[in-house]
């Protein structure tokens, strides 16, 4: 009962007012009552999601490009949430699998970047073919099949000059004996690829299968260039 009031009472907000909300440098955020009521629904879902190791603006950043995605008919794997946290060193478990639908992360593993991106930290990334430098942005999950790395998925890159060339250049998903806590035991950091998000031979089949058949996968850094030319992020920066 009291949900129900909750949500009615936000219901009636939105239809009556515009809400300005004070952000933390003391300037007004102007978003209207449906942003604020959907900012609330995400903040809900992050504290069930409970990890610290996944950032909330860029969660909150993948779930509002989820929801226009799914309003345009882009997605089919709906329930379906990846992230690549790519501010964090290869050293560490920085990708996530989301299952929206049962609010919990199902998958966080390692994942590598290209070797022209950096070591440790990826920090250059590009669209160009042959750069052997990872691409940031989203990207839409598509078919699986077997190639040189075995199996392995294809990916579609969304956004215009940033990470549309992937299908070009050949940036899948696949795994990779360099993937590995022995590998990072031993040289510090992980193994790189061409470009393509490398997993661990022992969970990569797994999360293929999980990801595949258009599902939202979102590799983010902090990156000057894709933060201000991204035309995805840009679309929703009123409530991020």
């Amino acid at each position: 009962m009291q949900d129900k009031f909750i949500y009615l009472t936000l219901l009636f907000i939105a239809f009556n007012f515009t809400i300005f909300l004070k952000t933390q440098d003391n300037t007004l955020n102007h978003i209207s009552a449906n942003e604020y009521a959907t900012k609330i629904t995400y903040n809900s879902l992050y504290e069930k999601l409970a990890d610290p190791d996944l950032p909330y603006n860029v969660l909150l950043s993948a779930l509002c490009v989820h929801q226009r995605l799914l309003k345009e008919g882009l997605l089919v794997n709906r329930n379906i949430l990846t992230i690549i946290d790519f501010s964090k060193p290869s050293s560490r478990e920085r990708l996530f699998v989301i299952d929206l639908n049962k609010e919990r992360i199902i998958f966080k593993t390692l994942v590598a970047h290209g070797k022209n991106s950096g070591e440790n930290y990826a920090t250059h990334f590009s669209n160009d073919p042959l750069s052997h430098q990872s691409s940031l942005g989203f990207y839409i999950t598509e078919t699986t099949y077997m190639g040189r790395h075995g199996y392995s998925l294809r990916l579609d890159g969304i956004e215009g000059g940033i990470n549309d060339n992937a299908r070009k250049r050949a940036i899948v998903m696949h795994a990779a004996d360099y993937v590995s806590k022995e590998f990072i035991a031993s040289n510090g950091r992980l193994g790189r690829s061409f470009g393509c998000p490398a997993l661990p031979p022992d969970h990569a089949h797994q999360i293929i299968d999980t990801i595949k058949g258009k599902s939202l996968l979102f590799i983010y850094a902090r990156d000057e260039f894709y933060c201000k030319n991204s035309p995805l992020l840009s679309s929703f920066s009123s409530i991020l």
